[in-house]
């Protein structure tokens, strides 16, 4: 049986030892599109999270690009118009995948270092798809450096549905008392900085519990 000081040991550990050596790391894509071969990859937030001394979790600094339409990338005026993204516009500032994905993942190995992490492991909501058109785009460019596991991934969409019973983010956010702007959403950092909070919400919640749970004597 687990004695409380043991608990304590246990979840006031390092984040490179809460999650195995993996380092996790909220991620959020806009596209033009839900198929990740034939859609654009069209902006990208990523958000290492940290860990202080007493085993909470918080996020870190957000890094962020907008991104390029692929050369042939098709874009579908449903997911434009739901995004508000015009991806001709020239103020967006976007760069080409290879370019966003150097941005993004030089920081998140940047953050795994410190971390003292082996890998990052992406955080998403819905994460299979913010994951696949990572992995996708990582793939047109040749990109050798993906920091992220290919195929694991932590899925907010579990696990709010664990904890709150509310899968759809922005009931789940509010379940979790936090705040939901709907003008805000649809935007890559807003959603990833929103799925980070949730995230972060439900580890400590979990933690919290853990550390208070009874335990059985004799």
């Amino acid at each position: 049986m687990t004695a409380p000081s043991d608990r304590s040991a246990i979840f006031a550990s390092t984040i490179a030892t809460r999650f195995r050596g993996f380092l996790p790391v909220v991620v959020d894509v806009e596209t033009g599109g839900f198929d990740c071969n034939r859609h654009a990859l069209l902006e990208i937030a990523a958000i290492p999270l940290l860990m202080d001394e007493n085993g909470s979790l918080a996020p870190g600094a957000t890094l962020h690009a907008h991104v390029a339409p692929f050369p042939g990338a098709e874009l579908d005026p449903r997911s434009l118009d739901l995004t508000g993204i015009d991806p001709d516009n020239p103020l967006r500032g976007a760069l080409s995948e290879r370019a966003a994905l150097d941005h993004i993942f030089n920081g998140v190995r940047q953050a795994v270092r410190e971390a003292s992490c082996n890998r990052a492991i992406l955080v998403g909501h819905n994460s299979g798809f913010d994951l696949g058109f990572l992995n996708a785009a990582a793939l047109r460019v040749a990109h050798k450096r993906n920091p992220f596991h290919p195929f694991s991934s932590f899925d907010t969409v579990a696990l709010a549905g664990l904890a709150y019973g509310q899968t759809v983010l922005a009931k789940a956010v509010d379940a979790a008392g936090l705040s939901w702007d709907a003008r805000q959403a649809h935007s890559a950092i807003y959603d990833a900085e929103i799925t980070a909070a949730l995230f972060c919400t439900i580890v400590n919640r979990w933690r919290t519990l853990s550390l208070n749970a009874p335990t059985a004597s004799g």
